[in-house]
């Protein structure tokens, strides 16, 4: 018979002692969110989890840019640009306004800042001083100081 510990490093995932406990249960069913909400924070992570689509968030964070630009920073045509902003606009991540025959984006408010530094903070190794989290981490800084709604 294995135990307790050996069957938690081999990675096995179930509870030891069967049963739910009813109370626990209880109230994290009371503290859980809405299935709308649920689909909604998904929705946000798939479109995040695009490659492409976070290098145009990250490139968005100091400066708003055309589909022009942004195709030329990223390395992609055109049109997988503006197809890549479209879903990003549904999802209210970025926003787009026209100036003359130009359309410029940038992010939609702090909120997606703060999530792309939250996620980049967790990739880079705490102990490591990686220079792209240091320009984040500042960029964070420097935002926090206007008001957002929430």
């Amino acid at each position: 018979m294995q135990s307790h510990l050996a069957k938690q490093k081999s990675g096995d995932e179930r509870c030891q002692i069967p049963g739910a406990n009813r109370e626990r249960v209880e109230s994290g069913r009371a503290n859980l969110f809405s299935d709308d909400t649920a689909i909604e924070v998904a929705e946000i992570f798939r479109a995040l989890g695009d490659s492409s689509r976070i290098k145009i968030v990250y490139s968005l964070l100091k400066q708003e840019l055309c589909t022009c630009d942004l195709a030329a920073i990223i390395g992609s045509s055109e049109s997988s640009v503006s197809q890549h902003l479209r879903i990003l606009r549904q999802l209210r991540l970025v926003k787009n306004q026209r100036r003359g025959k130009q359309v410029f984006y940038s992010l939609d408010d702090a909120h997606i800042r703060t999530l792309l530094v939250v996620c980049l903070s967790h990739v880079h190794d705490a102990d490591q001083h990686h220079e792209e989290l240091g320009r984040m981490l500042e960029l964070f800084t420097v935002e926090q100081d206007t008001p957002t709604k929430l």
